[in-house]
């Protein structure tokens, strides 16, 4: 297992975003694993979200920005199947210290990385407009 968490922390990288000893343990849980990761994944989450779009007929496409930017929440945070399968994206690299911590206060957790993974797509919109529906 150590193996696996050394692999881990070297192929994420350091922290990302400030952590001082005035940081709650969610901070700093954010700051130290989930930025990291979402930085790492973050071309996954894109070619994930283009193929949910293409799943539900391109209608994006059609949308008002306003209307694109409610999608990318109404994705994450209403369908259950889709949410779990970005949560196991990012839980797959947690080490198993990070997996312990996470479990302790998983709820706020889960909403602290759907809500950064929505703000990370959202200013990623442009990404999303010139994508070849063909």
């Amino acid at each position: 297992m150590e193996a696996r968490d050394t692999f881990l922390l070297e192929l994420r990288g350091g922290s990302i975003g400030h952590i001082d000893a005035m940081s709650s343990a969610d901070e700093r849980f954010q700051n130290q694993t989930l930025r990291p990761i979402l930085k790492l994944q973050n071309d996954l989450f894109v070619d994930v979200f283009k193929n949910h779009i293409s799943k539900h007929k391109n209608v994006f496409y059609s949308f008002s920005i306003e209307k694109k930017f409610q999608f990318i929440e109404n994705s994450i945070q209403k369908d259950i199947k889709f949410r779990n399968a970005l949560k196991g994206m990012i839980i797959a690299l947690f080490t198993t210290e990070e997996y312990q911590t996470y479990t302790l206060n998983s709820s706020a957790l889960n909403k602290r990385m759907m809500n950064m993974l929505i703000e990370r797509l959202k200013n990623q919109i442009q990404l999303f407009e010139t994508y070849d529906v063909a």
